[in-house]
């Protein structure tokens, strides 16, 4: 009886209405062409200034580059992780997932850790290197690429 009267003075929330909660932020789900079109964005705004820096400001051009692959590499995969995984977990989106009104959150719809967010990072380029991982979403139900399930998140539209 006090369990009734707990959910009828909303004192806790009805088992009914979280899976009802649950049910419809499965709907909000991000298309694989808006995701696709932030990771593009995201590479323009985000890597390539990145890279143009590295290349001709640090190392000084294309030969300097050329002869320190993996230094300039490595400069730009971590700068570029520190500032990716910093949107994800402060602001739960990068700059390209706010121009399509996207959010990252976990698989609860809950915020994402520090370490998810890293482990999502190098899923991603990981998924990258070894090609055939990127056709995971096109197998799965749900349509969650490989990232997204390695690091228990998801990408849902912003309301």
């Amino acid at each position: 009886m006090a369990k009734w009267r707990d959910v009828k003075q909303s004192r806790i929330q009805n088992e009914k209405s979280f899976e009802s909660n649950v049910k419809s932020k499965k709907n909000d789900l991000a298309s694989l062409p808006s995701r696709f079109k932030a990771f593009l964005t995201d590479s323009f705004l985000i890597t390539t200034p990145i890279t143009y820096i590295v290349m001709y400001l640090i190392l000084g051009g294309g030969t300097a580059f050329a002869d320190n692959r993996v230094f300039g590499w490595s400069l730009i995969l971590g700068s570029t992780a520190f500032i990716i995984t910093f949107f994800w977990y402060v602001k739960f989106q990068t700059p390209g997932m706010k121009a399509y009104s996207l959010k990252i959150v976990n698989n609860d719809f809950n915020r994402i850790s520090f370490f998810q967010a890293i482990i999502r990072y190098f899923a991603t380029i990981f998924a990258m290197i070894s090609f055939f991982l990127l056709f995971v979403p096109f197998f799965n139900k749900e349509k969650k690429t490989f990232q997204d399930i390695i690091s228990k998140t998801v990408i849902i539209n912003e309301k």
